[in-house]
């Protein structure tokens, strides 16, 4: 049985940065209302035509393979989260296996939104573990901003969304006390509906109902999120499965280095640390630059922390998230 290991990162989030006070000229919030209730000073909003879901998602691929030091032809499958997909349908793996120029590999979309891109690493894992691939691109990508309702209606959950795509090489490593440890994933759908976009869908609303009805108030086609529901949820679930993995491997909190959450708040981020009593030194945030990027956040933030030295060799990294679904998750990884 082999470990896997993430061998290369990579991401990227557009130029077109807005603030808070752009968005106070949209609808009717301001920088204050804004940073108090999430943290969140700016995001990236796409503005090239290339930057679509898979554009973004390629861009951050390529850094990633480049730093993992092998060739594209040495992949052997792809796993790309995303709530955001270019089309309805194909999801934008294969648009990965086709802009990269890989070999005719497998490409697997998955949907588990804020936890897609550790059920990816998950998913990826255990293909490594039992030997069936030995490299495998990880892309979390999202493209929020043009399906937001940009106005005072929307504004509770349109000024937390931001656009990114984070990357990462998982590759075999055959020392199994270095790598994924283990990785721990839950769902509980009887609260699916309370962060939700409950149309185009064949369930409630396809397009065609939208269109014959063709209705201003129509609110389905936008997100839906019970903040307070999600908050008091989430920060349970997100203590629960940190713990569940420190405990599969005999580890204490005093043992984390590094804990990367999914950047949903900051204040649910901050609550986790408290809870935890982690150092500013051993959580890394960055959701006041990008907002919530979904699929995307966790992967672009363990970059950068990776880039600014705050990984290391030997250092013991959680990652963890929650989000719609409700799904959350949980990896323990030693670098």
């Amino acid at each position: 049985m082999f470990h896997s290991k993430i061998t290369g990162l990579g991401y990227y989030v557009p130029e077109n940065i807005v603030t808070n006070d752009d968005l106070s000229k949209l609808m009717d919030t301001n920088d204050e209302w804004i940073q108090e209730r999430t943290g969140i000073q700016e995001r990236r909003h796409v503005a090239l035509e290339e930057d679509t879901t898979s554009g973004m998602g390629i861009k951050a691929a390529k850094v990633a393979i480049e730093r993992a030091k092998i060739d594209p032809q040495d992949i052997d499958f792809v796993v790309f989260a995303t709530l955001s997909p270019d089309y309805y349908f194909p999801g934008p793996g294969v648009m990965i296996q086709k802009e990269l120029g890989l070999r005719t590999v497998g490409a697997l979309d998955i949907r588990n939104q804020c936890s897609g891109f550790i059920y990816a690493l998950s998913i990826a894992d255990q293909y490594i573990k039992t030997g069936m691939y030995k490299n495998i691109l990880i892309i979390g990508s999202e493209v929020h901003s043009k399906g937001l309702d940009m106005t005072t209606r929307g504004r509770g959950v349109s000024v937390i969304f931001g656009d990114g795509a984070g990357a990462a090489i998982l590759s075999r490593e055959e020392d199994t006390t270095k790598g994924v440890l283990s990785t721990h994933l839950h769902s509980e759908g009887e609260h699916a509906e309370e962060l939700a976009l409950i149309a185009p869908g064949m369930g409630k609303r396809w397009v065609t109902d939208i269109l014959k009805d063709d209705n201003p108030d129509d609110e389905s086609y936008y997100p839906y999120m019970n903040g307070q529901f999600v908050f008091k949820n989430a920060v349970v679930r997100f203590s629960e499965v940190i713990n569940e993995g420190l405990q599969a491997n005999n580890l204490q909190v005093s043992d984390i280095n590094m804990l990367v959450p999914h950047q949903a708040n900051l204040r649910i981020s901050q609550f986790i640390q408290n809870k935890f009593k982690l150092t500013d030194d051993q959580v890394y945030n960055n959701i006041q630059k990008y907002g919530n990027t979904t699929a995307a956040s966790i992967p672009i933030a363990l970059t950068e922390a990776w880039e600014q030295g705050k990984i290391k060799e030997g250092d013991l990294v959680v990652l963890a998230a929650f989000g719609s679904g409700f799904t959350w998750a949980s990896a323990i990884i030693r670098w």
